[in-house]
Protein backbone atom coordinates (compact mmCIF):
# COMPACT_ATOMS: atom_id res chain seq x y z
CA UNK A 1 0.00 0.00 0.00
CA UNK A 2 1.16 3.92 -0.83
CA UNK A 3 1.17 6.07 2.24
CA UNK A 4 1.54 9.75 1.69
CA UNK A 5 1.38 12.48 4.30
CA UNK A 6 -0.30 15.75 3.22
CA UNK A 7 0.22 19.12 4.61
CA UNK A 8 -3.34 20.67 5.06
CA UNK A 9 -2.75 23.65 6.92
CA UNK A 10 -2.87 25.87 3.71
CA UNK A 11 -6.80 24.26 3.39
CA UNK A 12 -7.57 24.52 7.41
CA UNK A 13 -8.35 27.58 6.99
CA UNK A 14 -11.74 29.60 7.62
CA UNK A 15 -11.36 32.89 4.97
CA UNK A 16 -9.47 31.23 1.96
CA UNK A 17 -8.14 33.01 -0.73
CA UNK A 18 -5.36 32.01 -3.16
CA UNK A 19 -3.37 29.22 -2.38
CA UNK A 20 -5.68 28.38 0.72
CA UNK A 21 -8.66 28.00 -2.07
CA UNK A 22 -6.21 25.71 -4.24
CA UNK A 23 -4.84 23.45 -1.27
CA UNK A 24 -8.45 23.33 -0.14
CA UNK A 25 -9.86 22.29 -3.38
CA UNK A 26 -7.29 19.69 -4.70
CA UNK A 27 -7.59 17.91 -1.38
CA UNK A 28 -11.40 17.65 -1.87
CA UNK A 29 -10.80 16.56 -5.36
CA UNK A 30 -8.34 13.56 -4.48
CA UNK A 31 -10.57 12.54 -2.05
CA UNK A 32 -13.20 11.56 -3.92
CA UNK A 33 -10.92 10.52 -6.71
CA UNK A 34 -9.30 7.78 -4.01
CA UNK A 35 -12.77 7.00 -2.98
CA UNK A 36 -12.54 2.78 -2.19
CA UNK A 37 -9.14 2.47 -3.44
CA UNK A 38 -7.10 0.22 -0.85
CA UNK A 39 -4.06 0.39 -2.49
CA UNK A 40 -3.27 4.15 -1.40
CA UNK A 41 -3.45 5.81 2.21
CA UNK A 42 -3.46 9.38 3.09
CA UNK A 43 -2.79 11.46 6.19
CA UNK A 44 -3.11 14.85 6.48
CA UNK A 45 -1.38 16.52 8.78
CA UNK A 46 -2.44 19.94 10.88
CA UNK A 47 -1.32 22.25 13.38
CA UNK A 48 -4.70 22.91 14.50
CA UNK A 49 -8.04 21.45 14.90
CA UNK A 50 -10.25 20.52 11.68
CA UNK A 51 -12.48 22.59 10.21
CA UNK A 52 -16.29 20.95 9.14
CA UNK A 53 -16.11 21.16 5.43
CA UNK A 54 -12.38 19.39 4.82
CA UNK A 55 -13.26 15.77 3.60
CA UNK A 56 -14.62 13.41 6.31
CA UNK A 57 -12.36 10.29 8.04
CA UNK A 58 -12.57 7.15 6.14
CA UNK A 59 -10.46 4.19 6.22
CA UNK A 60 -7.91 5.38 3.60
CA UNK A 61 -7.77 9.28 4.34
CA UNK A 62 -6.68 10.49 8.38
CA UNK A 63 -5.96 13.39 10.08
CA UNK A 64 -3.41 13.84 12.59
CA UNK A 65 -2.61 17.12 14.78
CA UNK A 66 0.94 17.92 15.85
CA UNK A 67 2.17 20.41 17.65
CA UNK A 68 2.83 23.10 18.45
CA UNK A 69 1.51 25.19 15.74
CA UNK A 70 4.37 27.95 16.24
CA UNK A 71 7.19 26.98 14.16
CA UNK A 72 5.17 23.78 12.64
CA UNK A 73 7.04 23.98 9.10
CA UNK A 74 10.08 23.92 10.80
CA UNK A 75 10.07 21.96 14.20
CA UNK A 76 6.72 20.15 14.63
CA UNK A 77 6.56 18.77 10.74
CA UNK A 78 9.88 18.24 10.42
CA UNK A 79 10.00 15.68 13.82
CA UNK A 80 6.56 14.13 12.91
CA UNK A 81 8.35 13.21 9.64
CA UNK A 82 12.17 11.90 10.90
CA UNK A 83 9.97 9.71 14.00
CA UNK A 84 7.57 8.24 11.55
CA UNK A 85 9.57 8.34 8.02
CA UNK A 86 8.95 4.62 7.69
CA UNK A 87 5.10 4.91 8.01
CA UNK A 88 5.18 7.31 4.68
CA UNK A 89 6.24 6.76 1.03
CA UNK A 90 5.91 10.50 0.49
CA UNK A 91 5.00 13.97 1.87
CA UNK A 92 2.88 16.22 -0.37
CA UNK A 93 2.69 20.13 0.60
CA UNK A 94 -0.17 22.45 -1.41
CA UNK A 95 1.97 24.94 -0.23
CA UNK A 96 5.46 27.07 -0.80
CA UNK A 97 7.02 25.97 2.08
CA UNK A 98 8.33 22.19 3.06
CA UNK A 99 10.88 21.70 5.62
CA UNK A 100 14.31 22.61 5.98
CA UNK A 101 15.10 18.80 6.66
CA UNK A 102 12.66 16.45 5.89
CA UNK A 103 13.61 12.60 6.30
CA UNK A 104 10.71 11.85 3.86
CA UNK A 105 11.00 12.59 0.14
CA UNK A 106 8.41 15.12 -1.01
CA UNK A 107 6.69 17.39 -3.64
CA UNK A 108 6.00 21.01 -2.83
CA UNK A 109 4.43 23.21 -5.04
CA UNK A 110 4.78 27.31 -6.11
CA UNK A 111 2.28 29.66 -7.11
CA UNK A 112 4.12 32.69 -8.49
CA UNK A 113 7.99 34.02 -8.11
CA UNK A 114 6.44 37.84 -7.81
CA UNK A 115 8.37 38.08 -4.75
CA UNK A 116 11.52 38.37 -6.81
CA UNK A 117 10.24 40.59 -9.04
CA UNK A 118 8.65 43.01 -6.91
CA UNK A 119 10.15 42.65 -3.71
CA UNK A 120 9.49 45.79 -2.58
CA UNK A 121 5.71 45.19 -2.65
CA UNK A 122 5.96 42.40 0.61
CA UNK A 123 6.32 42.63 3.89
CA UNK A 124 10.03 41.72 5.11
CA UNK A 125 8.76 38.85 7.21
CA UNK A 126 6.90 37.42 4.15
CA UNK A 127 9.42 38.10 1.68
CA UNK A 128 12.44 36.33 3.93
CA UNK A 129 10.23 33.62 4.32
CA UNK A 130 8.77 33.53 0.44
CA UNK A 131 12.74 33.92 -0.56
CA UNK A 132 14.48 31.68 1.75
CA UNK A 133 11.99 28.89 2.36
CA UNK A 134 11.24 28.39 -1.17
CA UNK A 135 14.70 28.24 -2.62
CA UNK A 136 15.45 25.28 -0.47
CA UNK A 137 11.94 24.17 -1.00
CA UNK A 138 12.17 24.31 -4.22
CA UNK A 139 15.82 22.60 -4.62
CA UNK A 140 14.91 19.50 -1.94
CA UNK A 141 12.04 18.33 -3.82
CA UNK A 142 10.83 15.36 -6.04
CA UNK A 143 8.92 17.43 -7.83
CA UNK A 144 7.12 20.86 -8.03
CA UNK A 145 3.70 21.31 -8.19
CA UNK A 146 2.48 24.72 -9.86
CA UNK A 147 -0.06 26.64 -11.85
CA UNK A 148 0.66 27.76 -15.03
CA UNK A 149 3.09 27.37 -17.86
CA UNK A 150 4.42 30.36 -17.05
CA UNK A 151 5.29 30.16 -13.77
CA UNK A 152 6.95 26.65 -14.69
CA UNK A 153 9.58 28.49 -16.93
CA UNK A 154 9.60 30.89 -14.28
CA UNK A 155 11.10 27.79 -11.78
CA UNK A 156 12.86 26.56 -14.54
CA UNK A 157 15.27 29.61 -14.72
CA UNK A 158 15.34 31.19 -11.42
CA UNK A 159 16.23 27.62 -9.42
CA UNK A 160 17.20 25.75 -12.42
CA UNK A 161 14.98 22.81 -11.84
CA UNK A 162 14.46 20.24 -15.16
CA UNK A 163 11.30 21.00 -16.87
CA UNK A 164 10.11 17.03 -16.21
CA UNK A 165 10.40 18.10 -12.36
CA UNK A 166 7.76 20.33 -12.54
CA UNK A 167 3.63 19.49 -13.35
CA UNK A 168 1.35 22.18 -13.98
CA UNK A 169 -2.02 21.63 -12.76
CA UNK A 170 -4.03 24.81 -13.27
CA UNK A 171 -7.04 26.01 -10.54
CA UNK A 172 -10.62 26.38 -11.74
CA UNK A 173 -13.08 28.51 -10.39
CA UNK A 174 -16.82 27.85 -9.81
CA UNK A 175 -19.14 30.23 -8.53
CA UNK A 176 -20.54 28.20 -5.83
CA UNK A 177 -23.59 31.02 -4.14
CA UNK A 178 -25.04 33.62 -5.34
CA UNK A 179 -27.39 36.45 -2.98
CA UNK A 180 -31.27 36.57 -3.66
CA UNK A 181 -32.03 39.08 -6.07
CA UNK A 182 -32.86 41.91 -3.36
CA UNK A 183 -30.04 40.97 -1.53
CA UNK A 184 -28.21 42.02 -4.63
CA UNK A 185 -30.17 45.19 -5.34
CA UNK A 186 -29.72 45.96 -1.99
CA UNK A 187 -25.50 45.63 -2.70
CA UNK A 188 -25.90 47.72 -5.39
CA UNK A 189 -28.04 50.51 -3.71
CA UNK A 190 -25.14 50.49 -0.74
CA UNK A 191 -22.47 51.43 -3.03
CA UNK A 192 -24.66 53.45 -5.22
CA UNK A 193 -23.61 51.63 -8.14
CA UNK A 194 -26.30 52.77 -10.50
CA UNK A 195 -24.84 53.08 -13.85
CA UNK A 196 -22.97 50.85 -16.56
CA UNK A 197 -19.38 49.99 -15.33
CA UNK A 198 -16.47 48.94 -15.67
CA UNK A 199 -14.62 46.26 -13.13
CA UNK A 200 -11.57 45.55 -11.39
CA UNK A 201 -12.02 42.53 -8.63
CA UNK A 202 -9.14 41.90 -6.27
CA UNK A 203 -7.31 43.06 -3.96
CA UNK A 204 -5.99 46.83 -3.89
CA UNK A 205 -1.72 46.33 -3.97
CA UNK A 206 0.74 47.65 -6.08
CA UNK A 207 1.39 44.72 -8.55
CA UNK A 208 -1.93 44.65 -9.88
CA UNK A 209 -1.46 48.19 -11.47
CA UNK A 210 -4.89 50.29 -10.72
CA UNK A 211 -3.33 53.28 -10.92
CA UNK A 212 -2.64 52.33 -14.47
CA UNK A 213 -6.35 51.18 -14.97
CA UNK A 214 -7.23 54.57 -13.87
CA UNK A 215 -5.17 56.39 -16.06
CA UNK A 216 -6.84 54.47 -18.53
CA UNK A 217 -9.89 54.79 -17.47
CA UNK A 218 -9.63 58.58 -17.32
CA UNK A 219 -8.32 58.42 -21.03
CA UNK A 220 -11.80 56.17 -21.99
CA UNK A 221 -13.82 59.30 -20.86
CA UNK A 222 -12.71 61.88 -22.28
CA UNK A 223 -12.68 59.97 -25.58
CA UNK A 224 -16.23 59.23 -25.04
CA UNK A 225 -16.27 63.14 -24.54
CA UNK A 226 -15.29 63.91 -27.42
CA UNK A 227 -17.71 61.44 -29.10
CA UNK A 228 -20.52 62.91 -27.47
CA UNK A 229 -19.61 66.07 -28.65
CA UNK A 230 -19.55 65.16 -32.21
CA UNK A 231 -22.96 63.72 -31.69
CA UNK A 232 -24.16 66.31 -30.14
CA UNK A 233 -23.17 68.57 -33.03
CA UNK A 234 -25.45 66.23 -34.95
CA UNK A 235 -28.47 66.52 -32.77
CA UNK A 236 -28.14 62.91 -32.07
CA UNK A 237 -28.31 60.83 -28.45
CA UNK A 238 -25.51 60.91 -25.98
CA UNK A 239 -23.65 57.91 -24.64
CA UNK A 240 -23.75 57.58 -21.32
CA UNK A 241 -20.72 57.64 -19.66
CA UNK A 242 -19.74 54.26 -17.36
CA UNK A 243 -18.49 54.14 -13.74
CA UNK A 244 -15.31 52.36 -12.96
CA UNK A 245 -16.36 49.70 -10.08
CA UNK A 246 -13.07 48.82 -7.78
CA UNK A 247 -14.32 45.87 -5.66
CA UNK A 248 -11.78 43.96 -3.18
CA UNK A 249 -10.04 44.51 -0.02
CA UNK A 250 -7.84 47.42 0.25
CA UNK A 251 -4.19 45.38 0.46
CA UNK A 252 -0.59 46.23 1.26
CA UNK A 253 0.97 49.27 0.29
CA UNK A 254 -2.44 50.58 -1.33
CA UNK A 255 -1.91 54.51 -0.03
CA UNK A 256 -0.50 55.87 -3.33
CA UNK A 257 -3.83 53.87 -5.23
CA UNK A 258 -6.09 55.44 -2.88
CA UNK A 259 -4.75 59.05 -3.35
CA UNK A 260 -4.47 58.74 -6.69
CA UNK A 261 -8.21 58.17 -6.56
CA UNK A 262 -9.36 60.81 -4.39
CA UNK A 263 -7.40 63.26 -7.01
CA UNK A 264 -8.71 61.88 -10.01
CA UNK A 265 -10.88 64.44 -11.83
CA UNK A 266 -13.52 61.70 -12.30
CA UNK A 267 -13.39 60.43 -8.98
CA UNK A 268 -17.18 60.74 -8.22
CA UNK A 269 -17.50 57.93 -11.11
CA UNK A 270 -14.66 55.67 -9.78
CA UNK A 271 -16.52 53.50 -6.98
CA UNK A 272 -14.48 51.69 -4.07
CA UNK A 273 -16.77 48.76 -2.86
CA UNK A 274 -13.57 47.54 -0.37
CA UNK A 275 -14.23 43.64 0.30
CA UNK A 276 -16.70 41.87 -1.17
CA UNK A 277 -18.50 38.60 -0.41
CA UNK A 278 -18.48 35.72 -2.82
CA UNK A 279 -22.52 35.40 -3.03
CA UNK A 280 -22.62 39.54 -4.70
CA UNK A 281 -19.39 38.44 -7.32
CA UNK A 282 -21.16 36.82 -9.79
CA UNK A 283 -23.75 39.64 -10.28
CA UNK A 284 -21.04 41.97 -9.99
CA UNK A 285 -19.40 40.75 -13.13
CA UNK A 286 -22.77 39.96 -15.02
CA UNK A 287 -23.40 43.26 -14.67
CA UNK A 288 -20.02 44.87 -16.01
CA UNK A 289 -19.07 45.94 -19.38
CA UNK A 290 -15.71 44.08 -18.75
CA UNK A 291 -13.54 43.51 -16.26
CA UNK A 292 -9.96 44.71 -16.16
CA UNK A 293 -6.66 42.79 -14.74
CA UNK A 294 -3.99 44.97 -15.99
CA UNK A 295 -1.52 43.43 -13.33
CA UNK A 296 2.31 43.60 -14.07
CA UNK A 297 2.73 40.17 -12.87
CA UNK A 298 0.09 37.09 -12.54
CA UNK A 299 1.33 33.09 -11.82
CA UNK A 300 -2.22 32.42 -12.93
CA UNK A 301 -5.02 35.36 -12.72
CA UNK A 302 -8.32 33.96 -11.24
CA UNK A 303 -10.44 37.20 -11.85
CA UNK A 304 -9.88 36.61 -15.09
CA UNK A 305 -11.24 33.20 -14.83
CA UNK A 306 -13.86 34.46 -13.03
CA UNK A 307 -15.12 36.96 -15.78
CA UNK A 308 -15.12 34.32 -18.10
CA UNK A 309 -17.27 32.11 -15.77
CA UNK A 310 -20.04 34.98 -15.55
CA UNK A 311 -19.93 35.58 -19.38
CA UNK A 312 -17.97 39.23 -19.37
CA UNK A 313 -15.35 39.76 -21.27
CA UNK A 314 -11.70 40.62 -19.60
CA UNK A 315 -9.52 42.73 -20.46
CA UNK A 316 -6.06 42.16 -19.33
CA UNK A 317 -2.37 42.87 -19.82
CA UNK A 318 -0.43 40.48 -22.20
CA UNK A 319 1.91 39.29 -19.80
CA UNK A 320 3.00 36.22 -17.01
CA UNK A 321 0.56 34.29 -17.53
CA UNK A 322 -2.68 35.84 -18.64
CA UNK A 323 -2.78 35.41 -22.14
CA UNK A 324 -2.48 31.82 -20.91
CA UNK A 325 -5.61 31.62 -18.96
CA UNK A 326 -7.82 33.94 -21.67
CA UNK A 327 -6.52 32.76 -24.79
CA UNK A 328 -8.86 33.98 -27.50
CA UNK A 329 -11.71 35.03 -25.18
CA UNK A 330 -10.32 38.27 -23.96
CA UNK A 331 -8.44 41.23 -25.32
CA UNK A 332 -5.14 41.28 -24.64
CA UNK A 333 -3.08 45.07 -23.98
CA UNK A 334 0.31 46.10 -23.12
CA UNK A 335 0.13 46.99 -19.37
CA UNK A 336 1.96 50.08 -19.10
CA UNK A 337 0.04 51.74 -22.17
CA UNK A 338 -2.66 53.71 -20.90
CA UNK A 339 -4.24 54.73 -24.64
CA UNK A 340 -3.94 50.81 -25.44
CA UNK A 341 -6.40 50.15 -22.88
CA UNK A 342 -8.93 53.10 -23.11
CA UNK A 343 -9.41 52.07 -26.98
CA UNK A 344 -10.04 48.37 -25.59
CA UNK A 345 -12.46 49.99 -22.89
CA UNK A 346 -13.63 51.82 -26.05
CA UNK A 347 -14.29 48.56 -28.39
CA UNK A 348 -15.63 46.36 -25.43
CA UNK A 349 -18.50 49.47 -25.26
CA UNK A 350 -18.94 49.72 -28.76
CA UNK A 351 -18.99 45.90 -29.58
CA UNK A 352 -21.71 45.09 -31.42
CA UNK A 353 -24.44 41.89 -30.36
CA UNK A 354 -22.92 39.39 -32.38
CA UNK A 355 -19.65 39.83 -32.10
CA UNK A 356 -19.72 39.93 -27.94
CA UNK A 357 -21.53 36.51 -28.55
CA UNK A 358 -18.54 35.08 -30.49
CA UNK A 359 -16.65 36.20 -27.20
CA UNK A 360 -19.04 34.30 -24.95
CA UNK A 361 -18.78 31.25 -26.99
CA UNK A 362 -15.07 31.38 -26.84
CA UNK A 363 -15.35 32.67 -23.15
CA UNK A 364 -17.31 29.11 -22.12
CA UNK A 365 -14.70 27.02 -24.09
CA UNK A 366 -11.73 29.05 -22.72
CA UNK A 367 -13.23 28.66 -18.79
CA UNK A 368 -13.46 24.51 -19.55
CA UNK A 369 -9.96 24.30 -20.10
CA UNK A 370 -9.78 24.62 -16.16
CA UNK A 371 -11.06 21.55 -14.15
CA UNK A 372 -10.11 21.02 -10.48
CA UNK A 373 -11.06 17.19 -11.10
CA UNK A 374 -8.29 17.01 -13.67
CA UNK A 375 -5.53 18.68 -12.24
CA UNK A 376 -6.02 16.65 -8.99
CA UNK A 377 -5.46 13.52 -11.32
CA UNK A 378 -2.31 15.11 -12.53
CA UNK A 379 -1.23 15.67 -9.19
CA UNK A 380 -2.67 12.36 -7.93
CA UNK A 381 -0.54 10.57 -11.24
CA UNK A 382 2.76 12.14 -9.88
CA UNK A 383 2.00 10.96 -5.73
CA UNK A 384 1.62 7.55 -7.11
CA UNK A 385 4.84 7.49 -9.10
CA UNK A 386 7.07 9.17 -6.96
CA UNK A 387 5.39 7.15 -3.88
CA UNK A 388 5.71 3.86 -5.30
CA UNK A 389 9.70 5.07 -6.39
CA UNK A 390 10.50 5.69 -2.44
CA UNK A 391 12.98 3.34 -0.93
CA UNK A 392 10.56 2.75 1.94
CA UNK A 393 7.56 1.86 -0.69
CA UNK A 394 6.51 -1.92 0.16
CA UNK A 395 4.13 -3.76 -1.88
Amino acid sequence: MIKIAIDGNEANLTNRVGSNIYAFAILNELYKLTDNRKNIDFTVLLSNKKLGDLPKIRANWHYMIIGPHKFWTQWALPIHLFLHQKDYQLFFTPSHYAPRISAVPYISSVMDLAYLHYPEQFRPNDLLQLSSWTKYSVKNARQIITISKFSKKEICKYYHRLEKDIIVAYPSFQFTETAPKQEIKNFFKAHKIKHQYFLYLGTLQPRKNIIGLIVAYEEFLRKLAALNLKIKNKHHRQINEPDLVIAGKIGWLAEETLARIANSPFKEKIILTDFVEEKFKRALYQNAIASLLLSFYEGFGIPALESMQAGTIPIVADNSSLPEVVGQAGLLVKTNDPHAISNAMLRVYQMPHKEVLKYKTAMYRQSKKFSWKESAKIILKNLETNAAASKNYAK
